[in-house]
């Protein structure tokens, strides 16, 4: 028994794309969505693929075959939607011609997400329009999307109801800045366009696909590719590799035999009674080792001894830091000799510096056994948070240009730059899931302490 189609399939129209003219339509959008990437970073695109992740080839492509859609050929003006329902309609339902239809008429727009319905739903603030927000439904994304992240995606309407396409763009903070300014610089430059009516920003988004695919590709390479982020070296003159090494105790092992090991162990020192700094004595009166062109990050106590490693006991986990591969290969030998059997085969998590930017720096392993019940730490999170919001309320805040919020939301400028920074750092928690503390703390009362809640959407 054979699968029906489903309203959304495009399975037809994307094998009809492959016979003349579209086949030659299709690669000159294609190369339109690709190559400015590609030239300014002197990428192939299989390269550009092979750092971004060969995930997105099927993505980007759909960002250029949804365009093509849209677009209407010289010199006659044909459209494949209308030449695909004209030749091969009758093999497509009602539910899907009307789809495509809707899909020929939209625009790829950045769009702000709110009131995210996981499974279910969102509404989409249209960044570069004045327009209403848009509620709709959706399955997908809306699993890993939170609020106020920032989407480029085309939002289709069937007969009154809304959805996204499968074309979906997430974006930075720092490149939705970007594309928004790029988008009015496009739209004072064709002021003086024949073809393009500067009012008119649904025309001049039908026009601006390929700009959305490559300027995200290229915040992507920018953060993904070599130098993205400063060139970063220890004390020992070692590339910035953070390695976060777990040696499972050894079955029978307790604990409190560990931990006098750990004690007397000659360069670790106490910090807690689970909690040691690993120093490095030999180089406490000596430079962090030069390197040209790189910046050196150096940890150290407060008598100057630099630290090499930190090192933490979790329940049945023993938990090195170190920053660079050296250290991780040195503080494994080193753990093996002081602690020998009491602990198994180590594992070790590797991340890039801007990975770790980019990471929850509270955040709590969640394998980790607690000895508060989950709900309670919950309490306790969201307590410690609110007392810290509470005084970051009236602190000059960088972000803010060192004005206090408070002082900030009394004025007409100022109002949409706190909406702004509360969008982001509510977007930051969300980020780190309902699993974590962070993630289920409200910031409604910020809003509403600031006066902002009617711009909260």
């Amino acid at each position: 028994m054979s699968r029906s189609k489903s309203a959304h399939d495009l399975s037809g129209l994307m094998k009809y794309a492959d016979r003349a003219p579209w086949d030659e339509a299709l690669a000159e959008m294609l190369s339109a969505h690709l190559d400015p990437a590609s030239e300014a970073t002197g990428l192939e695109p299989d390269a550009i693929f092979e750092i971004i992740g060969d995930h997105w080839q099927g993505p980007l492509w759909g960002c250029a075959f949804e365009d093509l859609l849209t677009q209407e050929l010289e010199p006659d003006g044909r459209n494949l939607v209308d030449d695909y329902l004209k030749r091969r309609g009758w093999n497509e339902k009602a539910p899907n011609k009307a789809y495509m239809r809707a899909l020929r008429d939209t625009v790829m727009s950045l769009y702000e997400v709110s009131e995210v319905v996981p499974g279910q739903s969102m509404t989409l603030r249209d960044l570069l329009r004045d327009v209403a927000p848009v509620t709709v439904r959706e399955h997908g994304a809306t699993q890993t999307l939170v609020n106020w992240d920032k989407i480029a995606a085309r939002v289709v309407d069937v007969n009154g109801r809304h959805g996204i396409s499968g074309a979906l763009l997430p974006f930075s903070a720092e490149g939705a800045v970007r594309v928004v300014d790029a988008f009015s610089r496009l739209a004072d430059e064709t002021q003086d366009t024949a073809e393009l009516d500067p009012s008119d920003r649904d025309a001049l988004l039908g026009a601006s696909g390929p700009m959305f695919t490559n300027m995200w590709l290229l915040d992507c390479l920018g953060k993904a590719m070599p130098g993205s982020a400063p060139d970063m070296v220890n004390a020992d003159g070692d590339d910035l590799v953070f390695h976060r090494i777990v040696f499972p105790l050894a079955k029978g092992v307790v604990g409190k035999s560990l931990i006098r090991r750990l004690n007397a162990a000659q360069w670790l020192e106490p910090a807690s009674d689970s909690f040691w700094n690993w120093l490095a004595p030999a180089t406490k009166n000596k430079k962090p080792q030069a390197t040209k062109g790189k910046r050196a990050f150096v940890t150290t106590m407060d008598d100057g001894t630099p630290v090499f490693a930190n090192v933490e006991l979790a329940g049945r986990k023993l938990i090195v830091e170190v920053n660079s591969a050296a250290r991780a290969e040195r503080a494994i030998t080193q753990m093996g000799e002081w602690l020998g059997d009491c602990v198994s085969a180590p594992m070790a998590e590797i991340r890039t510096l801007d990975q770790v930017m980019a990471d929850d720096a509270a955040r709590t392993p969640q394998d980790e056994a607690l000895d508060i019940p989950p709900h309670e730490m919950e309490r306790i999170v969201h307590d410690m948070l609110t007392r810290e919001y509470t005084k970051t309320l009236d602190e000059p805040v960088p972000a803010l240009s060192h004005k206090t919020p408070r002082v900030l939301a009394c004025t007409k400028a100022g109002r949409v730059k706190v909406a702004d920074w509360l969008k982001y750092i509510e977007n930051g928690a969300a980020k780190s899931g309902t699993a974590d503390p962070m993630g289920t703390y409200d910031f409604t009362w910020m809003w509403e302490e600031l006066g902002l809640s009617d711009l909260r959407r």
